[in-house]
């Protein structure tokens, strides 16, 4: 721990997070472990603790912020083309639980359909049906299904059986896809780690 409290950032965090930590390891237990180690199980608590203040806070925003969040977060996965493109396909109120269209590709050469629902409830089969029924009604067969709860097993598993390729995305996923794709979040500090290059050498 020694090493990672040279880092104002993690001190801060452990100073942050304290209520929600694992049990201080014992100093043996750190001693076996490399520093790299050390490192990356802190980056994964730091990114753990980011995900669940990213989430809470996506759950106290407005629905038309939850709509624009929805749209910034698929362009910047490479779906929609445009940004502009993106809004106004996935901004058009939908019926029969649809909520937008959005591109597959930047080409256009495939459609998708979305449905995100900021709920608190656990969403259960019967929405997904719905939707399915929707999609089937379109004569498509991609859907994106997105919110800030989670899916019940039922859920899941009837979306496994059926021929549709319907992607579901919970409120914990969705935190984890704006950490990666940044967005809601920004970058504090990048740390390069280095090794010997034994080619150099190698070459005396």
């Amino acid at each position: 721990m020694k090493f990672l409290e040279q880092f104002p950032e993690y001190i801060e965090f452990r100073e942050r997070e304290s209520g929600r930590r694992k049990p201080r390891e014992t100093t043996t237990e750190v001693s076996k472990r490399t520093p790299e180690e050390i490192l990356e199980d802190a980056c994964e608590e730091i990114r753990d603790g980011l995900a669940q203040e990213l989430l809470g806070m996506v759950k106290q925003s407005t629905p038309s912020f939850f709509e624009r969040l929805v749209v910034e977060l698929l362009v910047k996965m490479g779906y929609g083309g445009s940004r502009r493109d993106a809004a106004r396909a996935v901004g058009q109120v939908g019926d029969e639980g649809i909520d937008g269209i959005i591109h597959e590709d930047r080409l256009g050469l495939d459609t998708i359909y979305i449905q995100a629902k900021k709920w608190d409830n656990v969403v259960g089969r019967p929405e997904i049906q719905k939707f399915v029924g929707a999609l089937m009604g379109k004569r498509a067969k991609k859907g994106i299904f997105i919110t800030t709860s989670s899916f019940s097993a039922d859920a899941v598993n009837y979306v496994s059986s059926i021929d549709a390729k319907i992607v579901l995305i919970d409120g914990k996923r969705l935190a984890e896809l704006m950490i990666d794709y940044d967005v809601g979040v920004t970058p504090v500090t990048n740390y390069q780690f280095k090794r010997i290059d034994s080619d150099y050498f190698g070459n005396g």
